[in-house]
C-alpha cells in the first residue's frame, strides 16, 4: 500500500533538531521525500506498523505532530503532481 507521511517537529531546541533528523531518516528508510516534511512510502502492513512504531518512539507527542494517510491506488491515477517532482517509481522496470 502507498501511504503519505507528513510531520511537523518543533525545532526550537537541540533535542528538537535531533528528532527532526531522526524522523526524516526513519521516513527515508521506508520511502522517498516529496516535500520537506512529506514522504511517500510503499509498505506492507508489517512495514507500516514498523514505520508508525519507530516514528512514535522518536517523536515528542507533546510538541510534534505526525499524519499518516493511506493513498488510494493506483497512485498514478489519484495523485496529481504539478511543478518540480523528483518522485522515482521503484516498482517500474529499470532501463539501463
Amino acid at each position: 500500500m502507498d501511504v503519505l507521511v507528513a510531520y511537523d517537529v518543533a525545532t526550537d531546541t537541540k533535542a528538537g533538531e535531533r528528532r527532526l533528523r531522526q524522523v526524516a531518516q526513519i521516513c527515508k528508510d521506508f520511502g522517498q521525500r516529496v516535500q520537506k516534511s512529506v514522504f511517500e512510502c510503499s509498505v506492507n502492513d508489517m512495514q507500516l506498523e514498523q514505520l508508525r512504531h519507530r516514528l512514535l518512539q522518536c517523536m515528542d507527542q507533546q510538541k510534534d505532530s505526525l499524519r499518516i494517510y493511506r493513498l488510494v491506488e493506483p497512485r498514478e491515477r489519484y495523485v496529481e503532481v504539478y511543478g518540480k517532482s523528483d518522485y522515482v517509481d521503484f516498482d517500474a522496470p529499470l532501463v539501463v
